[in-house]
C-alpha cells in the first residue's frame, strides 16, 4: 500500500502536530504529543452526538454509528461556495494548504466522484515505543453531491499505528454571510479504541485545525468577495 504513495519530505512544524495526532492516535502517540497540542481553536466544537445516530449525512449515509471515537464540529467561511467546495474536493492540492499532508496521489483519473480513491501521507514523530514513521491513509469516496456534501471511508496505517476504519462526512450550506461547513468523523479499530476519550480529544483537535486551514485559505482566495454575491439561489 505505502509503495504507491509519492515521496515527499517536509519539516513538521509545531502547529501541525495536532493534525498529525488526529490521524495517528494510539495511546503511546497521544501521550507523547499531548504536551505539544496548542490551545483551543477559535471554533468551538459541537457536543458529540449519541452513538445511535443523528449525525451528519451525505445522500442518506453518515458516520459509523457503532464507533467509540467520534467528533463533530462546524465553521462559517466568508467565501463563495464554489471556492470552498473546490478547495475541499481538489484533493491533489491539499498539500499546498494543509502542512500535515505531505503527499497526495489520486488512484483513478477524472473528477472526484463516488468510488474515487486517493492515497495521502502524513509524518509521525518517534515515540518511546515506536520509531518515526509515515502514516498512509487510503480513502474511498462513498457518496458525493456537488456543492452539498461528501463522504469517504478508509484505513490509516503506519509502522506500529493503525486505524482500521475511518468515516468522514462533510456538508456545505449557503447561509447569510458565506458557507456553513459541518464535518463529522469516526474512527474504529482495536488500537484506536484502547482509550476512546483520549483518541476523541485528538481527533477533535485535528478537525478544528483542518477547518481553520480551510477557512483561512478560502477567505484569503476570496479576497474582496461580497457575501451577497453567493448567498441564496
Amino acid at each position: 500500500m505505502s509503495s504507491d504513495a509519492p515521496s515527499n519530505t517536509r519539516t513538521v512544524h509545531p502547529r501541525t502536530r495536532t493534525r498529525i495526532a488526529a490521524l495517528t492516535i494510539s495511546l503511546a502517540v497521544a501521550g507523547v504529543l499531548a504536551g505539544n497540542a496548542p490551545g483551543a481553536q477559535a471554533v468551538t466544537a459541537q457536543p458529540r452526538p449519541p452513538h445511535h445516530g443523528g449525525g451528519l449525512q451525505c445522500r442518506g449515509a453518515g458516520v459509523d454509528p457503532t464507533a467509540k471515537v467520534r467528533y463533530r464540529t462546524k465553521v462559517l467561511i466568508k467565501a463563495p461556495l464554489s471556492t470552498v467546495w473546490k478547495l475541499q474536493t481538489d484533493v491533489e492540492r491539499w498539500p499546498s494548504w494543509q502542512q500535515p499532508v505531505t503527499s497526495m496521489k489520486r488512484l483513478d483519473p477524472g473528477p472526484l466522484r463516488a468510488h474515487s480513491r486517493f492515497r495521502w501521507t502524513t509524518p509521525v514523530p518517534a515515540t518511546p515505543v515506536t520509531p518515526p514513521t509515515t502514516l498512509v491513509i487510503t480513502s474511498t469516496v462513498r457518496h458525493i453531491q456537488h456543492h452539498t456534501c461528501i463522504r469517504w471511508t478508509g484505513p490509516a496505517i503506519g509502522e506500529g499505528l493503525r486505524i482500521d476504519r475511518g468515516v468522514h462526512v462533510w456538508t456545505f450550506t449557503k447561509v447569510k454571510g458565506g458557507v456553513l461547513v459541518r464535518t463529522e468523523e469516526t474512527h474504529a479499530g482495536d488500537q484506536i479504541e484502547t482509550n476512546a476519550p483520549l483518541a476523541t480529544d485528538f481527533l477533535g483537535k485535528g478537525l478544528e485545525a483542518w477547518l481553520k486551514d480551510l477557512k483561512n485559505t478560502a477567505e484569503a482566495r476570496a479576497g474582496d468577495w461580497k457575501t451577497t454575491e453567493d448567498v441564496g439561489g
